[in-house]
């Protein structure tokens, strides 16, 4: 990382902060609101890291995707509430392995439903807008996104899963949700087959509201591509239920 870790929460000007579960247990997130001097109702984006940046020095989760999103909101004066949590080392979002080609949707992961009561409690207090809740994940992250609204397809405006995987069961569910999401052509970690095969079911189930990037000779960082796309950005916060 060219950057360290603490230096990103500077950079990025982050405050971190820890939420305790209602069930016990606690995680930790930064969090920011981008041009808090704008009027108007909150947007709440929550990002969902990948594998590389678990840990618990509440810093390491912005390494991606932090810097494109808070540059995309300032040029373009976006008013938005943002929530990167860290997943501690040796957990996972999703309790699935991220090789396998296809999964069933397991019992909610001790730190995503961490992560969801913070969503909850965050929006509370903040006042935010519930109708303009997003979801944005890579890899591990981009599970996380698809267990996310599988299991609350009504809660989030829309959902930007990047070289993730769900449980083409539940596509009938997912219908109606505004999805952006990307894989690499090759990539050697996430098979791309896990996206292919999430769009493929949700089409079946007549969902019209989906859009699927592959990206041509990309491995697994196809975050770079579809975190690069201003297109990508102006899609997301568009969106509202």
């Amino acid at each position: 990382m060219s950057d360290l870790p603490i230096d990103l929460v500077k950079k990025f000007q982050m405050e971190q902060s820890s939420y305790a579960g209602i069930d016990g247990g606690k995680i930790n997130y930064c969090r920011r609101l981008i041009n808090p001097e704008l009027s108007g109702t909150i947007p709440v984006l929550l990002f969902l890291h990948g594998a590389g940046e678990r840990g618990d020095d509440n810093c390491k989760q912005l390494f991606h995707g932090a810097a494109e999103i808070i540059s995309w909101c300032k040029r373009n004066r976006k008013k938005v509430l943002l929530l990167f949590p860290q997943c501690p080392e040796g957990q996972q979002w999703v309790n699935t392995p991220w090789n396998a080609l296809k999964h069933s949707i397991p019992e909610e992961s001790e730190y995503m439903k961490l992560a969801m009561e913070m969503l909850t409690s965050e929006v509370s207090k903040s006042k935010a807008d519930p109708s303009r809740i997003y979801i944005v994940g890579i890899s591990m992250g981009g599970f996380g996104v698809w267990d996310a609204i599988s299991r609350d397809p009504f809660r989030f405006a829309a959902a930007f899963p990047v070289c993730g995987g769900g449980d083409i069961a539940q596509a009938g569910k997912l219908t109606d949700i505004p999805i952006l999401t990307f894989h690499g052509e090759i990539d050697s970690v996430v098979p791309t087959s896990r996206t292919r095969d999430m769009v493929a079911a949700i089409c079946r189930e007549n969902g019209k509201r989906i859009t699927y990037t592959e990206v041509p000779g990309c491995d697994h960082n196809s975050w770079s591509y579809a975190f690069g796309k201003d297109e990508s950005w102006q899609w997301l916060f568009s969106q509202s239920k």
